[in-house]
Order: structure tokens, then C-alpha cells, then sequence
């Protein structure tokens, strides 16, 4: 078994590497060989993409395990699999393509001085290694037909996409992201966190084409009400980022966002919605129940080098209050030319 690192030129040994994803159980979108470019060009951060393959010139590729690192003064100097992404860590196919892209990465979070070193597994990989059980996703099937999917959301929560059908709410594919951004910023804003940069997103759009795709809400009068960008993975759809404006309430325009993303997945033959990750006992996590989801544990492992325990950079920390408190009187133009700043180093 060899390891070798992925040239961010390399077209054949791009596409290589996505179709071992593509046919790997363990891969996710976020294993996708694209993201060493968005992750360089929009955040500047090195990438190390490894994988491991077999003996000899255009051995088979075995394993795949996408790094970044991370280096910031606030908060701490991290080689992660991966940032920006709810899942990472190694895909492979065997034992000793795993075994071997790990003792590799360990190797270069050592050489590189790291803090810590951050794999953002689905399933459980070291029992040894400290844990991060903050978070946890939600995945479900999505059945054949529409009308089925609308009857398999609970009750109350489907009086609500109702109520968005009835308010006369429209739902359309952007092909930018003007409005996406527009909703976002001030969604992030009101929360008391640093947004995105516009240029991130614009890239992604640019880089993934048809597996990147924004779906906006808007009023009977065109106004824009609510918006998500979502990627396309095999079968599955994954909701990522999403935004509403304060009137979205008022329209349960929210609501009848994620249903049309569902009915639409529906139509297209897809066979899971990804409702993605969030923090246990936070409002999304309550949302995401309501729709009938159930959580699943995420297993985000450390080796530390540097540091006795595991980071806590999200807002649930405590001492993060008083900058939550201060982001938020921010004018939203300043806070959105200073967010990129302090988010690229968060990941």
C-alpha cells in the first residue's frame, strides 16, 4: 500500500479520486476532490489530499482522506478532515488503505506542528481518541411518491407546510447567489455570528455545477422569504446552508422551503434527504425532530499534540457571549466585510 498526495492540477488524478468516492460506502460529498480547490482559493488554507493506493504506477486508489490546515491566533492551529464540512475523515476499502492514510496524516500533523489533529467521522473509528459528541445528524428515506412523503411528516409540522401552500408561496432554482446571500447574511447576523464569504458560495456553484443547487422561496409579490443551498450526492440530497428573512415565520415560508426541497428530490428519483448536522438541544435540532427525523451520533475524534482537551469553537461556549452579543449591533454591511475574516479560521 502506498500514500501519495493529490496535485490540485491534476485532472486524471482528480477524477481518479471521485470515482473511488463515487463508489465508496464511507465517502461523502465532502470527500470530493473539488473541495481542495474551494478550500484554497476561497479561504487560502494548505490542503493535503491523501490516498492510498496500490503497488506500482496507476495502482488502484484504496483510500481517501482529505486534510486541511488550519492555523489561526483565536483559535488554535488544527489539521482537519475536513473544515467547512459536517463529515470527513477516511473513506477506504479495506483495513490497511485505512491504517495507513491515518499513520500518514499523523506523520504530517506532527511535521507540521499542529494543536490537534481532527477527524469528523460518521462511525466510530478510536475509542482511545477523545470525543466530540456536540453534534448529531438526521437522514431519512425519501418515499416514491409525493403525496406519501407529505403524509409521512408528523401532524403539526405538516399543518405548516400547509400553511406555506396556502399563503401562495413559490419556490425557484437560482442559478446565483444574490439572494441566497442576501437571506443568509442577515439570518447569521440576527444569531450573532460571523457570515460567509458571498464568494464562497459563488464557487460553489461554479465548481460543483448540477450537485450544487439553491432553491429560494419567495411571497406572492416576488419578495424573497427564504433560501437553502443544497448538494447532491448519489441518491441523496443534503440541505447545507440555508437562511430566512424575519417574515419567513409569518408565511411558514421555512417550512414549505424544505418540503419543496423534499417534493423536488422526490420527482428526481433520489432515496435520502440529509437534513445534515446540528447541535443537540438547540433549535434546529428541535426543528429537524418535529419533522419526524431522528438523530444520529456524530463521531468527530482528536488525537491531541498540543493541548489537553478538545477545541470549543461554536457558539455554544460560554465565552463567546459577549462577542455573540456585540456581532449582533453590528451595521450587517460591516459585519459582512469583517465575517470572512474571523469564519475562515473556524471551519
Amino acid at each position: 500500500m502506498r500514500i501519495a498526495r493529490l496535485d490540485p492540477s491534476d485532472d486524471i488524478g482528480a477524477a481518479r479520486w471521485d470515482a473511488f468516492v463515487n463508489a465508496c460506502p464511507a465517502a461523502s460529498f465532502f470527500h470530493r476532490a473539488a473541495w481542495q480547490g474551494v478550500i484554497g482559493e476561497v479561504f487560502r488554507h494548505p490542503t493535503y489530499f491523501l490516498y492510498a493506493h496500490d503497488d506500482g504506477e496507476g495502482g488502484e486508489i484504496r483510500g481517501v482522506l482529505p486534510l486541511a490546515h488550519v492555523n489561526s491566533r483565536l483559535f488554535g492551529n488544527a489539521l482537519i478532515a475536513l473544515p467547512f464540512a459536517v463529515y470527513g475523515g477516511i473513506a477506504a476499502d479495506n483495513e490497511a488503505a485505512a491504517t495507513a492514510l491515518e499513520e500518514e496524516a499523523e506523520r504530517l500533523a506532527r511535521r507540521l506542528g499542529v494543536d490537534h489533529l481532527e477527524f469528523r467521522n460518521v462511525a466510530p473509528r478510536h475509542a482511545d481518541w477523545p470525543t466530540q459528541d456536540l453534534y448529531v445528524t438526521f437522514r431519512k428515506a425519501i418515499l416514491p411518491d409525493v403525496e406519501a412523503n407529505m403524509l409521512a411528516i408528523p401532524r403539526k409540522q405538516r399543518a405548516m407546510v400547509r400553511k406555506g401552500i396556502k399563503h401562495g408561496l413559490v419556490s425557484h432554482i437560482d442559478d446565483q447567489a444574490d439572494r441566497f446571500f442576501a437571506l443568509f447574511a442577515d439570518n447569521v447576523h440576527r444569531h450573532g455570528t460571523p457570515a460567509l464569504p458571498k464568494a464562497y458560495f459563488a464557487t460553489l456553484l461554479r465548481v460543483f455545477g448540477p450537485d450544487c443547487e439553491i432553491l429560494t422561496v419567495t411571497a406572492p409579490d416576488g419578495r424573497p422569504l427564504s433560501s437553502v443551498l443544497s448538494f447532491y450526492f448519489r441518491d441523496e440530497v443534503l440541505p447545507y446552508y440555508a437562511g430566512d428573512d424575519e417574515a419567513a415565520r409569518d408565511f411558514a415560508a421555512n417550512d414549505f422551503k424544505y418540503w419543496e426541497l423534499l417534493r423536488r428530490a422526490c420527482e428526481r428519483g433520489l432515496r435520502v434527504f440529509d437534513y445534515g448536522r446540528s447541535k443537540v438541544g438547540t433549535g434546529p435540532y428541535a426543528f429537524k425532530k418535529n419533522w419526524g427525523f431522528l438523530p444520529q451520533p456524530l463521531h468527530y475524534e482528536y488525537r491531541l499534540y498540543k493541548r489537553d482537551s478538545i477545541p470549543q469553537n461554536n457558539p455554544a461556549n460560554a465565552k463567546y457571549r459577549f462577542f455573540i452579543a456585540a456581532w449582533r449591533r453590528l451595521p450587517l454591511s460591516l459585519a459582512n466585510r469583517l465575517g470572512p475574516l474571523i469564519v475562515r479560521n473556524l471551519g
